[in-house]
């Protein structure tokens, strides 16, 4: 089943001590294009979530954000910096010396110099966070791998369609190319009636058998079939077929405007004009392929 590149998955890992989340987008990119962005107490994970994506995604410009928050009692500690504050209150002391001024510093003053007093997050083992972490990204990318083959299965559906109507076109063309000739034999034959001239008929089939060679399109229908039954069954593919799909799209479209370059008659010029706008809307859906 083919995959879009578009889609949103949302993981989240909960527990008493931690809650870790994780939100990846991705759109569509001619190749793999990640973006990660996560706090720096896990920037020790960045290369695990970075292989782990690419085992899961092999196309598309993916965001990732990444959030973790300790949620244990007792999570943050007020750190005291003892030299400083001495130096603190020396300065002080060497300031009311200076200018003869009583000195009424007190403890609150001190601890409110920058500094003194800090705040920190209590420590977290690096596996327990990178089991988490992993956890909640797991469930995210399942998560969105479930959106993009979900778009996935309405590309294919829509690509049926045209490959359908493609070989609608293909049989019309196909169809035409005898009246084509039957109407050009019948031309020759009224002009050569009107020149009131005799030619013999062993010519006349000559000239037919020319002109049907010039505007003969066998190889060009017969490739076209091919390159369709192709693409059905790329659709079909368990594996990213977005490149694939788009090389056998720019073959269709070659030979179309073979087709259309040959032709001299309204009807199949109009077709194959047909055809090459149909070819040009699977090449445009086909830029949402996985």
């Amino acid at each position: 089943m083919i995959k879009s590149m578009t889609g949103f998955g949302k993981g989240e890992f909960i527990s008493q001590a931690e809650t870790a989340k994780v939100e990846i987008k991705s759109v569509n990119h001619r190749f793999l294009d990640l973006n990660i962005k996560l706090p720096k107490n896990l920037g020790f994970l960045e290369n695990k979530v970075r292989n782990y994506i690419k085992e899961r995604i092999s196309r598309g410009k993916v965001d990732i954000y990444i959030t973790h928050r300790n949620t244990e009692e007792g999570e943050y500690s007020i750190k005291y910096n003892k030299k400083l504050a001495e130096e603190y209150f020396k300065c002080c002391c060497n300031i009311a010396d200076d200018f003869n001024v009583a000195n009424k510093i007190s403890v609150r003053d001190i601890a409110g110099y920058l500094d003194v007093l800090s705040l920190e997050e209590r420590a977290i083992d690096d596996d327990k966070l990178c089991e988490s972490v992993m956890y909640a990204l797991e469930v995210a990318v399942n998560n969105l791998q479930n959106q993009r083959v979900e778009e996935g299965e309405n590309l294919q559906r829509d690509l049926l369609e045209k490959c359908h109507y493609l070989e609608t076109l293909v049989a019309k063309i196909r169809e035409r190319e005898p009246l084509i000739l039957e109407q050009y034999k019948m031309k020759l034959q009224e002009k050569i009636k009107e020149l009131e001239c005799d030619v013999d008929e062993s010519r006349l089939a000559m000239e037919v058998v020319l002109y049907a060679d010039k505007i003969c399109n066998d190889e060009e229908t017969v490739r076209l079939d091919s390159h369709i039954m192709t693409m059905k069954k790329e659709l079909d593919s368990k594996e990213p077929v977005g490149r694939k799909l788009d090389f056998i799209a720019q073959e269709m479209n070659r030979e179309a405007n073979t087709i259309l370059s040959k032709s001299n008659d309204l009807i199949t010029s109009n077709t194959a004009i047909l055809l090459k706008t149909s070819i040009e809307k699977i090449r445009e859906q086909i830029q949402n392929i996985e």
